[in-house]
């Protein structure tokens, strides 16, 4: 194996977890303070920061498996190793729990902008978006999720 291009799937790999786990941490974040908010002015200027998280998330989320499988290419562990498969399969479900989850924030930035716009008070609805007990459960399970694929990659 040859170190120098190792070193180069490595770094980008670890770039990717940085943006990953950036854009998790700022669409959280937003959104975690967009919920304490009472005008919809606040609440979908603190959504719209959610959207920049989202694309930190996916660029990441690009780079994870691009150059991580990569490196298992290059270490020569095999893609039928156990820490292998279910880092994959978790980073799977983290996706996946992360897309369901925040389909109820989208929501919630496009009613609080629209009522924004028309200068209405927060609406009952908004409420509703914005503390759906469903949309929690899953954005913070896909958080456990890539805690643990982590500590997966940490301890193999």
């Amino acid at each position: 194996m040859d170190s120098t291009t190792y070193d180069v799937a490595l770094a980008f790999h670890l770039l990717g977890a940085l943006l990953f786990f950036s854009g998790i941490a700022l669409a959280g974040a937003a959104f975690e303070f967009a919920r304490r908010r009472e005008t919809p002015a606040e609440v979908a200027l603190l959504l719209s920061l959610t959207r920049v998280g989202v694309a930190l998330v996916g660029i990441g989320g690009l780079l994870l498996p691009v150059f991580g499988l990569w490196m298992v290419h290059l270490g020569h562990w095999g893609y039928g190793s156990g820490w292998v498969d279910w880092a994959i399969g978790l980073y799977v479900l983290a996706l996946a729990l992360g897309g369901f989850g925040g389909r109820r924030p989208k929501q919630a930035r496009v009613l609080a902008s629209r009522l924004a716009e028309e200068g209405a008070p927060a609406t009952d609805e908004l409420r509703r978006l914005l503390d759906d007990p469903v949309s929690l459960a899953a954005n913070y399970a896909s958080l456990v999720v890539v805690l643990g694929i982590v500590a997966l990659m940490v301890f193999k």
